[in-house]
C-alpha cells in the first residue's frame, strides 16, 4: 500500500513539473535584444510584450517585430534560448535565471 501511495505521489509531482509552463528568466541575445519572461508569462522582447506560440509543455517561441526568441526548459530546469532577427541574423542567448 505504501508503495502505491509513493508511486501516485511521484506521478502527480512529475505531472506538475511537466506542466510548469513558462519559466522566469532574463536573457540578452544578439544585437542587444533583451528578453524577460515572468513565470507563466508574459514574455517581453526589448520591453514590449511578445506574441507566444507553444510547441510543447517545455518549448515556446516569442516574437515581436523582426525578433523571434525560441526557448525551452532543459531536464535540469535551466532555460535554453536562441534568437533569430532581421535578415536571418541569429545566435544563442545568454540566460540569467
Amino acid at each position: 500500500m505504501r508503495a502505491l501511495v509513493l508511486s501516485t505521489a511521484f506521478v502527480l509531482v512529475a505531472a506538475g513539473a511537466a506542466q510548469a509552463g513558462i519559466p522566469f528568466f532574463n536573457a540578452t541575445c544578439g544585437a542587444g535584444v533583451e528578453v524577460h519572461a515572468d513565470e507563466g508569462g508574459p514574455v517581453y522582447i526589448n520591453g514590449k510584450e511578445a506574441k507566444l506560440k507553444k510547441f510543447s509543455a517545455i518549448a515556446w517561441e516569442a516574437t515581436h517585430g523582426h525578433d523571434a526568441i525560441d526557448f525551452s526548459i532543459n531536464p535540469d530546469g535551466s532555460v535554453l534560448a536562441t534568437w533569430t532577427g532581421k535578415g536571418g541574423a541569429n545566435g544563442i542567448c545568454q540566460v540569467q535565471e
